[in-house]
C-alpha cells in the first residue's frame, strides 16, 4: 500500500510539473504583452545549450528532430519517435516546449493520441498544421494540399476535449505555402481559433514579412499570433513588435549550426590527421561536464552510498585489471 501511494504522489507530483510546463508556454505565447521567442531544440544537448543561453521557451521542431534521426521532414519519423525525443529535450532543461505535431500523423483520433502522449511526457503545447498526412516541409517542392477546413477543425477539437488545458494547442495554417492566399488564410484562421486553438501560426515561405505582417494587420489580434522567420530572417524584430506578434520561433537554427560546426571539424580532421588545430575551437570536456552537472552526481554519491560502500567500490579492481 505505501508502495501504491508513493507512486500516486509521484505521479501527482510530475502532473503539476507538466501543468506549470503549460502555464510558463501559456504565458510565453498566449498572455505575454512583450513579443516572445521560443528556440528550437531537437535533443537533449541542444534543449540545455537554449536555456543556458536565456529562452524562456523552446520549439521541438520536427525538422530537426527528423535531421537528428536521419529521416526526412516528411513523416517518415513515427509519432512514437517525436514523443520519445522530447521526453529527452524536457528532461534536459526546464524550459517549456512547444512540440511540432505535424498534423497530427493521421485523423482526429492520431492527434488526439499523439496530444495525450505529448502530456504525458510533459510537454507544455502542441502545434498542429492543416497538412495532409503524409505531410511535407513546407519549404520541399510546391505540392502541399491543405486538409479540408471542417476535418482539421475536428482534429483540434478532438485535442482540446483530450487534453483540456493541459497544453497550449497552436493551430498552424499552411494556406500560404500552398499558394491559397491571404482570404483563405483569414478564414481557416477564423475557423480554427472557434475550434478552440490557443493562437495561430502563420506560415510562410516568402523572403519577406510582408505576408504575416499583412495578416497580423488583417487579423487584429483576435489569438496571438506565432511567427517561423527562417526565409524573411532580414526583417528588423521591431516590424514584429509593432505588429503585435505574439511570439517568433527560431525553427531550425541549433541543428544548422551543428550540422556546419561538424562537418568543419570532420573535414579537417580528415585533411590534417591531427587535433591539435581543431581543439581551440570546439567545447572542452570540462565544458560538457558542466552542461550536465557531473558535480552533482559527486554530492550525491557522497551522500547516498555508505561511506564503506564507496570505499569498496572505489577501490574495487577494474575488470581490466
Amino acid at each position: 500500500m505505501q508502495e501504491n501511494s508513493d507512486s500516486l504522489l509521484a505521479g501527482s507530483h510530475d502532473r503539476e510539473l507538466d501543468l506549470s510546463r503549460a502555464d510558463a508556454l501559456r504565458r510565453e505565447v498566449c498572455c505575454s504583452d512583450s513579443l516572445s521567442f521560443l528556440m528550437e531544440a531537437h535533443d537533449g544537448l541542444s534543449a540545455a545549450i537554449a536555456e543556458r543561453a536565456g529562452f524562456k521557451g523552446l520549439w521541438a521542431s520536427g525538422l530537426s528532430i527528423a535531421c537528428s534521426l536521419g529521416y526526412r521532414d516528411a513523416n517518415e519519423a513515427s509519432w512514437s519517435e517525436l514523443v520519445d525525443a522530447v521526453e529527452r529535450i524536457v528532461d534536459s532543461s526546464r524550459l517549456p516546449v512547444l512540440v511540432d505535431g505535424d498534423g497530427g500523423f493521421g485523423n482526429f483520433n492520431n492527434a488526439r493520441l499523439l496530444a495525450r502522449k505529448l502530456r504525458e511526457r510533459g510537454a507544455g503545447g502542441v502545434a498542429l498544421e492543416d497538412s495532409c498526412f503524409p505531410k511535407m516541409n513546407s519549404f520541399v517542392g510546391n505540392r502541399h494540399p491543405l486538409a479540408d477546413i471542417e476535418e482539421f477543425c475536428g482534429r483540434l477539437r478532438a485535442v482540446k476535449d483530450t487534453i483540456g488545458k493541459d497544453l497550449v494547442v497552436v493551430a498552424r495554417t499552411e494556406a500560404l505555402i500552398a499558394g491559397h492566399g491571404m482570404h483563405e488564410a483569414i478564414s481557416r484562421a477564423h475557423a480554427y481559433a472557434e475550434a478552440g486553438a490557443d493562437a495561430i501560426l502563420i506560415h510562410s515561405r516568402s523572403s519577406s514579412a510582408d505576408e504575416v505582417l499583412s495578416f497580423a494587420r488583417i487579423w487584429q489580434n483576435r489569438s496571438p499570433v506565432v511567427i517561423v522567420p527562417t526565409r524573411y530572417y532580414r526583417t528588423p524584430t521591431s516590424a514584429y513588435r509593432g505588429a503585435r506578434i505574439s511570439t517568433v520561433i527560431w525553427a531550425n537554427h541549433s541543428m544548422r549550426a551543428a550540422i556546419a560546426a561538424m562537418r568543419q571539424v570532420c573535414d579537417r580532421l580528415v585533411a590534417e590527421e591531427n587535433a591539435a588545430t581543431i581543439e581551440p575551437d570546439i567545447a572542452t570536456l570540462e565544458e560538457v561536464f558542466d552542461m550536465f552537472d557531473y558535480d552533482e552526481l559527486a554530492r550525491a554519491e557522497t551522500h547516498y552510498l555508505h561511506p564503506i560502500t564507496l570505499q569498496q567500490a572505489r577501490s574495487k579492481p577494474s575488470p581490466a585489471a
